[in-house]
């Protein structure tokens, strides 16, 4: 893995309250990093309809986009996506905005579009291609926010310290410097299962993001990497148990695992 230093300048490491900012080659090593892991780095599936879902998955990240008038229990991400290309005045397509719904209301006549070289499709696809770093600067914007969310939503000052140090722990090495196998560790997590805040994120009141990962992890554990992966198999098997027997997520169990394996360094 290559080494790379990241621009972080410190207000309050227990915070995480600072920015963090990515050089364009930073920014291509998260790009290709987590792209590998959610669509195997591979063009076709930057725009995209995952079999089981009722909602379209876009970009490295896979980031959630509704057609029209559609709702669901997860956060839609791409319009966020969207809303930072709209604050560094990226140029985008006349027809896109960070308001626009998915212009497919339906799978089939989504394939059908991609199938016949629509040209709004076109459009899009390209539009997503040509701004990866773009889009890899908005999960490291997101890692931003995530610890101070994840605190927002818990009241005992005791396990908001827990959170923390947990954070810190996998994010920075001892001398306070930046890990970078810990920083991908969580900005693909938060990119994949969330910050863990969002109540409509649960079966069975139980959740399956960072917040959830960092509170169950084995703290005894010296290998805070592997701590890390257990708990987040964890958590995510708990959330296939869960899970509503029509969306049939077992077939996911190995993927996902798949995916944990490489936290662990």
């Amino acid at each position: 893995m290559k080494k790379f230093l990241i621009i972080f300048f410190i207000g309050t490491v227990a915070l995480f309250s600072a920015s963090l900012k990515l050089s364009p080659i930073q920014e291509q090593y998260i790009a290709t990093k987590v792209w590998a892991n959610e669509g195997a780095g591979l063009d076709r599936y930057l725009v995209h309809w995952n079999d089981g879902e009722d909602f379209a998955s876009l970009g490295i990240g896979h980031f959630i986009w509704f057609p029209a008038g559609h709702t669901e229990k997860f956060r839609e991400v791409f319009p966020m996506v969207l809303v930072s290309m709209e604050e560094k005045n990226i140029t985008m397509p006349k027809w896109l905005n960070s308001k626009t719904p998915f212009p497919w209301n339906t799978k089939k006549e989504f394939f059908e579009a991609k199938a016949r070289g629509d040209k709004q499709y076109l459009e899009l696809f390209y539009f997503i291609k040509s701004t990866t770093n773009i889009q890899a600067s908005f999960l490291a914007n997101r890692l931003n926010l995530a610890l101070p969310q994840m605190l927002d939503s818990i009241k005992d000052n005791h396990a908001k310290n827990i959170i923390k140090h947990r954070f810190n722990s996998i994010l920075y090495n001892k001398d306070g410097t930046i890990n970078e196998h810990g920083l991908y560790i969580l900005i693909d997590y938060v990119n994949f299962k969330g910050e863990g805040t969002l109540i409509s994120e649960r079966y069975n009141n139980q959740g399956w993001g960072l917040l959830q990962v960092l509170e169950n992890m084995d703290y005894k554990n010296p290998d805070k990497f592997k701590a890390f992966s257990d708990s987040a198999k964890s958590m995510l098997s708990r959330r296939i148990d869960n899970s509503p027997k029509a969306r049939g997520e077992e077939r996911w169990r190995i993927g996902w695992n798949k995916r944990l394996d490489t936290y662990v360094k």
